[in-house]
């Protein structure tokens, strides 16, 4: 097992500036153990000292979580800087998808302790830095700029037209995992499940009455759901040929799962609620999910492996050869700059409703040109309590 990761992919020797990089993220990561473990130690005495104090249950959990995965970043970035001294190329690859994981929850965590600081720049260089190393480091794409280079234009051209660009050849899944490929299956799920949502709302919960469900600030797109299918995908996709009913199963865990997480930390950052299943049979985790919106996660993540994926990947493949990296580095760029914008402008309604000060250009852009009018339009099936939310407690 431990030759599938070591060879033949690095015999091909790394460039000495990433060898470099990598001892160099490996000492400084070792040198933020130490100031990671004081602070765990303080929390740790502070909480028996002082008990709760004014904080609250869910502040001092999350504070704990911060810290955890703060540490679990830190190691993990010792063993890649490690993985990169020592050419190992594609362990280095797979440990990065570990620190997709990690920033992201590292993100999730701090806005909800603080808000939007400009602590979050260093998670988006070191994400960004992330994803330009894995593109380096994944043989799948190495091997792809590879025929690129090779001039197999022609040749993917006809793949293309076939639905076959991005297959995974192994015969393991359904679909290669890459960036490339898991990027736009969260584009056109997005604008999808925002379809489905409206129309649903449309004829079924209130009949007659169009809401807007949008979950970004400019587009028709609805996060959660481009989120649902990529998490559907990477954990589904070996699972193309099996059962519906393993499928259905799986899927309805992932799909509950993701919309319990995202509520609470909807709630525990901007103090938001965006639905609550309550008062449905079922209802789970405070009515974060439910067992019938489980259920039609299940359905989803049936239709989406047996049928939408195979369309899916058609429906990428209508990208020309030479605009696909051009047009999803676009892309990317602008789905990035809406989620920043949006939860920017989360977290200074936030700040309004908390009768914070409007003193930072930031907010007064914000305040300017997304004031509550605009937000309660735009986010029309949201509401924001601010004492809900865990910072300031």
């Amino acid at each position: 097992m431990a030759a599938e990761f070591t060879s033949p992919a690095d015999a091909r020797k790394l460039p000495r500036v990433l060898k470099v990089f990598g001892v160099l993220l490996a000492l400084v990561s070792l040198a933020t153990l130490p100031g990671i473990g004081a602070a765990i130690y303080r929390s740790v005495t502070s909480v028996e000292a002082h008990g709760l104090g004014t904080e609250g249950v869910s502040t001092v959990v999350v504070n704990f979580l911060y810290l955890g995965v703060l540490s679990v970043l830190a190691l993990t970035a010792v063993i890649f800087g490690y993985r990169l001294f020592r050419n190992q190329r594609r362990w280095a690859a797979i440990i990065s998808y570990g620190l997709y994981v990690l920033l992201i929850a590292g993100v999730l965590c701090s806005i909800m302790l603080q808000g939007i600081t400009p602590d979050l720049v260093f998670y988006l260089v070191a994400f960004v830095v992330t994803i330009g190393l894995q593109s380096y480091l994944d043989p799948s794409l190495l091997e792809e700029r590879r025929r690129h280079r090779k001039a197999r234009e022609a040749e993917e051209h006809a793949e293309g037209e076939a639905g076959t660009l991005g297959r995974d050849l192994t015969g393991k899944g359904y679909i290669t995992l890459n960036f490339f490929n898991l990027f736009w299956i969260f584009v056109v799920a997005s604008v999808l499940g925002l379809i489905m949502e409206e129309v649903v709302h449309f004829l079924f919960v209130v009949p007659g009455q169009w809401q807007d469900r949008a979950g970004l600030l400019f587009g028709p797109f609805s996060p959660i759901y481009g989120c649902g299918a990529v998490l559907m995908t990477v954990f589904l996709n070996r699972f193309h040929k099996s059962n519906w009913l393993v499928i259905f199963v799986v899927a309805a865990v992932i799909g509950g799962g993701f919309e319990a997480l995202t509520s609470l930390f909807m709630q525990y950052a901007y103090g938001a609620v965006a639905w609550d299943y309550s008062n449905m049979p079922g209802s789970l985790f405070g009515g974060r999910t439910c067992l019938p919106f489980m259920a039609c996660w299940g359905l989803l993540g049936v239709v989406w492996i047996k049928l939408l994926l195979p369309f899916m990947l058609r429906l990428v493949n209508f990208i020309p050869w030479n605009w696909r990296y051009g047009l999803t580095v676009v892309a990317a760029v602008f789905m990035l700059a809406d989620a920043v914008m949006t939860l920017q402008a989360l977290d200074c309604w936030y700040e309004r409703l908390s009768g914070d000060k409007v003193d930072t250009p930031i907010q007064q852009f914000y305040d300017q040109h997304f004031d509550d009018t605009v937000m309660a339009d735009r986010f029309q099936s949201m509401t924001i309590h601010p004492a809900d939310a865990v910072r300031g407690k």
